[in-house]
């Protein structure tokens, strides 16, 4: 297989057709655990496992309860997988939940599969030849029309060798995650541990997780840190997407995270209760939709009870096709582009399912002909596919853009604006950005200034450049600074120089931390133009062990001290001594040399050298040769 991609393999199947036992044979790992579902010898509800593929690769498994009864649990799994091996019992061929099962991963446009024809060892050869013809005649049409088959036996082994080959071969076609993009993670079990906490399980599907962030629980919209991650039952300090997680967060309790929560990057996601979509039923589907029915709608993990809003029609019957708006009982985190499957409401049959076009729509009237026409924008190739283009790179120039999505400057530019108008981007200097992601980095931004304020109380602010890199390292330094003027203008944060702080910030020293500046100011004026470089000056104190940047800026910012460079500072009354002395100077002799100033400094040479580049620096001087000259001196008194 090329790269090191992080996959997830799901089953799929008719309920006793041994999927369970395939994975057994293949993982070691019992994933039937709950004492109802070995009592019953039926899986009830999802089971995870770990797949060696081989060359560092590892896979995850997501085994699928195969009842009629469990569909919903069988669509938390199935939801965001990278393969699916769709299991066949050879004694029994295809069976009602073995068509349901394939009729949903076609809605969900599951790409890559496998036919697995279990049990191989009770029937003759002959008879497998007419189970896999009858299996292939079933799917034709979808994507598995062409997909491999293999022949197994997962109580003698046969055929698994074959299957982890193919496996490999399959997955190698996959289409790698975004790690690079925002974190979210569909729940599907939360639990608590004694000692521990809640603990929640999902596939992250974008994104990366590091022990220690923060993330959001939608649609809960509350926070929590992660105290520490799993993957594959080995603790790590980074998940990425494609990968089995779990999670060990701090802050919240079991109740908050119901399975169907999703865990996302902080301020990036809302949950609604109203989507727009476009919605497929089947050909088979037993009766039409009408207006306002009720049906079961799954998106990912989650569901809900939906009323289906028709907005161009009264009905829609079975294979046809429309634009609806749905309105959701409970609150739910839709993306667009995802997938999603509606069951009928009684009994509970899957009927259809679609895509998401728009997460967050108004309330639109029915029959009107420039919301259907929005709708098709937004979920044809035009609008909708340079929308999604542009969520993908976070922030990008109109050439970047134009290379992405093919499309001419000119048509580029007016569906950019048309997106501008209806508030789903917005331009920052010379890149635009998805208008969510702006709204984020706006709440972000003070968050992360108060943040570092808590971990470092005597600093006077938070350096711009580091704000930058932790809030983004997408935007241009030209659209970071017009996010934090906007801040500034909101009264969110106050500009010290090149340092941001909240309004009303002041460094907080304790004690203890006071003794320590009085010492260093002491020491710093006292030893005049001897001093020594900072490094020198905390041995020499025995403060070696503390942070000597943190208390240099201090003074510095105070007006106590003048950094120099990183490795020399001066008091601030000596600095103002070889300012004078400076002047006095240049207005005697037209030029001097570095030993010359430093005689009548009476310095050692690395001191007065740095402080003559500091001068340059301030413009007071510059080079000519081995010698300066005045260029802007400071005002003398």
């Amino acid at each position: 297989m090329a790269g090191q991609g992080h996959y997830i393999i799901g089953t799929a199947g008719h309920v006793d057709h041994g999927k369970s036992a395939l994975i057994k044979a293949l993982t070691g790992t019992e994933t039937d655990r709950l004492g109802e579902e070995k009592a019953r010898g039926i899986s009830i509800e999802l089971g995870f496992a770990r797949l060696d593929l081989g060359d560092g690769q590892v896979a995850g498994v997501v085994d699928v309860p195969g009842h009629e009864k469990f569909i919903p649990q069988m669509l938390s799994g199935i939801a965001g997988i990278d393969l699916v091996l769709l299991v066949v019992d050879a004694n029994e061929g295809v069976m009602p939940q073995t068509r349901e099962h394939l009729q949903i991963m076609q809605l969900l446009q599951v790409k890559n599969g496998i036919l697995v024809l279990s049990k191989c060892d009770l029937v003759e050869p002959d008879w497998l030849d007419i189970v896999e013809e009858e299996i292939r005649e079933q799917v034709i049409g979808t994507f598995l029309e062409k997909a491999p088959t293999c022949r197994v036996s997962s109580l003698t082994g046969e055929g698994l060798p074959e299957l982890l080959e193919t496996i490999r071969g399959q997955l190698s076609k996959a289409t790698p995650r975004d790690a690079s993009g925002a974190v979210r993670l569909p729940v599907d079990r939360c639990f608590s541990l004694s000692g521990f906490g809640t603990v929640i399980t999902g596939t992250l599907n974008s994104g990366r997780i590091l022990v220690g962030d923060t993330v959001e629980i939608l649609p809960s919209a509350v926070r929590a840190r992660v105290r520490e991650l799993q993957v594959h039952d080995h603790q790590v300090a980074e998940a990425l997407a494609g990968q089995r997680v779990a999670i060990n967060l701090s802050g919240v309790t079991r109740d908050q995270v119901p399975r169907g929560s999703v865990i996302g990057t902080p301020g990036l996601f809302r949950a609604s209760q109203r989507i727009d979509v476009r919605l497929s039923l089947l050909a088979d589907a037993p009766r039409q939709l009408k207006f306002r029915d009720p049906v079961h709608f799954h998106l990912g993990t989650g569901r809900t009870v939906a009323r289906v809003v028709l907005l161009d029609r009264e009905e829609l019957n079975p294979g046809e096709e429309a634009f609806v708006q749905l309105a959701l009982d409970q609150p739910l985190l839709a993306h667009r582009g995802d997938r999603f499957i509606v069951r009928s409401y009684s009994p509970m049959v899957t009927i259809g399912g679609g895509m998401i076009i728009d997460a967050e729509p108004q309330k639109h009237k029915r029959f009107r002909a420039d919301v259907i026409q929005r709708l098709s924008e937004l979920a044809s190739g035009d609008l909708g596919f340079w929308l999604q283009k542009l969520e993908e790179l976070q922030v990008a120039r109109l050439k970047e853009l134009e290379k992405q999505t093919g499309t001419g400057r000119e048509q580029l530019l007016q569906g950019l604006d048309k997106l501008r108008e209806s508030g789903q981007v917005e331009l920052l200097a010379e890149q635009w950005v998805v208008a969510d992601r702006l709204r984020s980095w706006k709440q972000q931004l003070p968050e992360i200034v108060a943040e570092y304020h808590r971990k470092h109380h005597l600093r006077h602010g938070i350096p711009r450049a580091t704000l930058q890199s932790r809030l983004t390292e997408k935007l241009a330094p030209k659209g970071f600074e017009l996010l934090l003027q906007w801040a500034v203008e909101n009264q969110l944060v106050v500009l010290n120089r090149d340092l941001v702080a909240l309004p009303e910030w002041q460094p907080r020293p304790g004690e203890a931390e006071r003794a320590v500046l009085e010492q260093l100011e002491t020491f710093f004026r006292s030893a005049g133009f001897e001093i020594k470089n900072n490094k020198d000056v905390f041995n020499q104190l025995g403060l070696d062990a503390l942070d000597m940047d943190t208390y240099l800026a201090y003074l510095a910012l105070e007006g106590v001290l003048v950094r120099l460079n990183q490795e020399s500072s001066l008091h601030r009354d000596h600095y103002t001594r070889a300012e004078q002395l400076l002047v006095d100077i240049c207005h005697r002799q037209a030029d001097f040399s570095l030993a010359e100033f430093r005689d009548q400094l009476g310095s050692g040479r690395k001191l007065t050298q740095a402080l003559l580049e500091y001068f340059d620096a301030q413009k007071y001087t510059r080079r000519a040769g081995d010698r300066r000259v005045a260029w802007q001196l400071p005002q003398s008194d």
